[in-house]
This record gives structure tokens, sequence and C-alpha cells, in this order.
């Protein structure tokens, strides 16, 4: 016997379309202008930053394109839709991040070596605009990062365009201050390093997401041990938890019931133990008895895995 139930607990606004468009159009914009400020000033750090803008503008376009593919309905050929989509968005955000940061690394080394005179002060200003319309963008997702991996791709994306601006300007003035010319490409290396590291969580966790890995902020022992826990549940097998979607668990699960059990209550139960203890919002249960269970080829084959259980206190 299996159920199915859904639940809309951290359903996210439906107006993050609105708010991708927005960053998109603002940091576009922003590209032309800081490009040809670069170009007027002979600011290759402006240059750099503006083609790192414009790598940001195609990872929310990633985002985007996985929010919106993620609300498709299922079909015969793809029964879940495409929810996926929005953790392959964040996975492909973290690489694109991850390769701009090792590019800006490199101009930085380069710039080490030869340093260069430019014109600060087009620098400093420009990059203090850059700070303003990277940090309103980042703000934009900020309220779905906590809760849906791909917002928080595209949060990071923006905050850590924001942090590079800020190293800009700071390295600028000093600059002007002392004319140590060697400080701009320093301060660029120190921002790749605090940005990968904030990336590479973004990274492992949206390529484990890939795999069918269960979502870390699921307790899989706990679960196991609440469904045990439920009364006329005497053991269970062919236990699985992972994500359809940055914001959608999915769990399916084998329950041994005692004989003459409520199975409609049970199900109730479980259900609503799932949902309000670990936010598992997409539920199967397949309710067993002891007969059936001794000749189920999941059982037997699950016997010596992780989500199966020896029989527990009826």
């Amino acid at each position: 016997m299996s159920h199915d139930h859904a639940h809309a607990h951290h359903e996210l606004p439906q107006d993050f379309g609105a708010r991708f468009a927005l960053g998109i159009g603002l940091n576009i914009a922003f590209v032309v202008i800081e490009a040809f400020y670069g170009w007027r000033a002979g600011s290759l750090a402006l240059l750099a930053d503006a083609g790192h803008n414009l790598g940001d503008v195609g990872g929310l376009a990633l985002g985007w394109a996985g929010l919106a593919a993620g609300r498709l309905h299922a079909s015969d050929r793809h029964t879940y839709g495409w929810q996926r989509a929005s953790i392959l968005a964040s996975f492909l955000n973290a690489v694109l991040l991850l390769v701009l940061m090792g590019g800006l690394a490199l101009e930085a080394f380069q710039r080490l070596a030869h340093p260069g005179r430019i014109d600060e002060w087009p620098v400093l200003i420009v990059a203090a605009v850059g700070i303003l319309i990277n940090g309103a963008t980042a703000w934009l997702f900020a309220s779905g990062a906590r809760s849906d991996l791909n917002l928080r791709g595209a949060f990071l994306h923006m905050a850590a365009d924001a942090l590079v601006s800020l190293g800009v300007v700071i390295s600028a003035a000093v600059v002007l201050a002392t004319g140590w010319m060697w400080l701009d490409p320093a301060i660029s290396l120190v921002i790749v390093a605090v940005v990968v590291w904030g990336t590479w969580s973004l990274f492992s966790q949206s390529l484990h997401l890939m795999f069918d890995g269960v979502p870390r902020e699921v307790d899989l022992p706990a679960v196991r041990s609440r469904l045990l826990g439920l009364e006329g549940v005497l053991a269970l097998h062919d236990l699985h938890v992972w994500a359809l979607s940055t914001s959608k668990v999915s769990l399916t699960a084998h329950l041994v019931v005692r004989q003459g059990v409520d199975s409609a209550a049970l199900l109730a139960r479980a259900e609503h133990m799932l949902h309000d203890a670990f936010d598992i919002t997409h539920v199967t249960l397949q309710l067993e008895t002891e007969a059936f269970a001794a000749h189920c080829a999941l059982a037997a084959a699950a016997s010596t895995c992780p989500g199966s259980a020896a029989p527990g206190p009826a």
C-alpha cells in the first residue's frame, strides 16, 4: 500500500522570476558602464571586473532558467517534471563562479609581476557604484538563499561581485594615497580566496544532490528512528531520501506493520511527522505485512543497506 502526499511548507515566493529579470537588467547596464570607463581610464581591473560581471549575468540567467524549468508540469515522459533543473543550475552557477575566480586570480598574479599605472579616480567611483548595484541584486535573493540552493547560488554570485567591487574601491583609494600599485592585485587575491571558500559549499552540496544524496538538513538516522517508533510499525526497509529540487525533499520507504493496523491512520501520522519534524514534503510509503516482507525482493536486497532496519517494538 502506498500513499503520496505533498505539502507547501517552504514554498518559494512567486516573484523571484521578476527579481531575476531585474537583477539581470541592472547588471547588464552596469557591465556596459564599467567596460566603457575601464577602457577610458586604462584600468585593466575595471575591464576584468566588467567581464566578471558579465559572467554573473550568465549565472543569473542560469538560475532563472532553473527556477522556470522547475515549475514545468509533470508529463508521461517526465513524471517529476523538471524540478531537478534548479539543482543543475546551482551546480553550473558554482562551477561558473569558481572558473571566474580562477581567471581573476591568474590576472592578479600577472599584475603583481607587471603592475601598470592607471587613472584611479574613475576606477574608485565606478567600483563604488558596483557595490550598490551588486549589493542590491544580492539583496533581491537574500530571503530565498537559506531555503533554496539555486537562489543561494544567485545570492553568492552577486555578493561575491559586491565584495570584488569593494576590494577595487579600497585598493584604488590606497593606491591614490600611497602609489602602491601592487596593492590592487594583492587585494584581488584575498577576495578570490574568500569567494572560493564560500562557493565550495554550494559546489559540493549541488554535486551531492545531483547524485541523489540525502540533503544535509535531513538527519536520516533520526528519520528511520521516528518511522520505527510509530505505533504498529515492526520494521522498515528500502528507505530512500533525496532532493526533487533545491527546495523539495522526497522520501520513499517500505514499512512492515502489525496485522490489523489501521493503515489510513498510520499513513496520516507518518506524513505529518515527516513534514513537521523534517520538512519532507513528498512522501510515498508502502505498508507490508510480515509475511509479505519475508518474500519482498527489495527487502532481501536492502537487508544489509543503511535503509533497512530490524524489527522494533510494536
